[in-house]
């Protein structure tokens, strides 16, 4: 094999590259990297915060007073209290800022729940088919009939008589939100399933062999969740909606146990029609920027991961790979040390791909 025909091996991309957030932000274009990039400052922000609650929260979520004396109720933004204080004496900076870990506990357990049973049953269902792969699909059809808020009720009644400790608010928004989500990871795994155990690498190792726990956990499992990152963001938010939705209703957290910012929403509804508009604007801020960038990412990586949304390369970069690619009738154009450039003064090729020197 000439040099002339000899292959050019495509670029290593370099180990940040390779890296899932970097790689997704490079490949970003114009509004689109715009929007991840947004997204991804207000998610971090929102994750920063609930580590650094206890270093950033002036006071404690359920403090009411401090050496100085009682904090006062309906007290309008100052100093002391740069957010104000609520109807029953707490610091609503504070109470944004503690919130955030309620936040983030709720969409960990309901996630992590929600995917372990939802990818197992795709698997069996997708794998080995028969009567139990069609019941489960009529059951995961039948659950989209209920509304996540209102099984988030009857289960928060029935956990704590609706007056939810931590763990009891946490669990009843959880478990409520694993019921719903279960269906959606059980619908994307199973397709994937039924698509990847027709595959060549699946059949050889099958003849080969290999074990069906093997074949499902090393080969199946790997490529069949890797569109779970576009439906863990998308269902984050939804999390934190629903455990919102609770609290505004009354069947949330209660104030002592964890600050809850759809709690702190309903106990200011009646401030909002007394001019008292800074016990309702944070909490609802804090919901909505926390929802905005968290759907923001998922929306940008769906874009993203399918082709067709996927912004063009910039011009620059894609017309040298092509140069350096390109096909001549001699055989695979190829330049000098430096690519294009590093051709020497004076070197051409005529038509039938020979190199002539000048």
């Amino acid at each position: 094999m000439t040099a002339a025909s000899a292959p050019i091996a495509p670029p290593k991309r370099r180990l940040r590259d390779r890296i899932p957030v970097v790689h997704q932000v490079r490949q970003s274009v114009g509004l689109q990297r715009g929007m991840l990039v947004a997204g991804l400052v207000m998610v971090g922000v929102f994750i920063l915060t609930s580590f650094l609650a206890p270093v950033l929260a002036p006071y404690g979520f359920a403090q009411r007073k401090d050496e100085s004396g009682a904090f006062g109720t309906q007290q309008p933004p100052s100093i002391e209290h740069p957010f104000g204080t609520t109807v029953g004496g707490y610091d609503v900076l504070s109470r944004v800022i503690w919130g955030t870990q309620t936040a983030i506990v709720v969409i960990i357990v309901a996630v992590l729940l929600s995917i372990f049973i939802g990818v197992a049953l795709g698997l069996y269902s997708g794998y080995f088919g028969g009567w139990l792969d069609r019941v489960l699909v009529v059951v995961c059809d039948a659950i989209y009939a209920f509304p996540s808020l209102l099984l988030a009720i009857v289960l928060s009644i029935v956990i704590s008589g609706g007056q939810s400790g931590l763990w009891a608010g946490v669990l009843a928004a959880a478990g409520s939100i694993t019921v719903v989500f279960i269906p959606q990871y059980f619908r994307v795994i199973r397709a994937e399933t039924v698509r990847i155990k027709a595959e060549a690498y699946v059949e050889s190792a099958k003849v080969l062999g290999a074990s069906n726990s093997r074949v499902v956990f090393k080969h199946v499992l790997r490529n069949a969740t890797r569109t779970l990152p576009l439906i863990i963001t998308l269902n984050s938010s939804e999390a934190i909606l629903t455990m919102a939705a609770l609290g505004y209703l009354g069947f949330g957290i209660e104030p002592t146990a964890a600050a809850e910012w759809g709690y702190d929403l309903n106990k200011a509804q009646s401030d909002v029609t007394s001019g008292i508009w800074w016990t309702a604007l944070f909490p609802g801020l804090a919901i909505v920027f926390t929802v905005l960038g968290i759907t923001l990412v998922g929306e940008s990586l769906n874009d993203l991961a399918d082709p067709r949304l996927r912004g063009r390369r910039r011009v620059a970069k894609a017309a040298g790979q092509v140069a350096e690619t390109s096909v001549v009738p001699g055989g695979t154009l190829v330049a000098g040390p430096g690519g294009i450039e590093g051709l020497e003064d004076g070197e051409s090729f005529d038509e039938h791909g020979i190199e002539v020197k000048r």
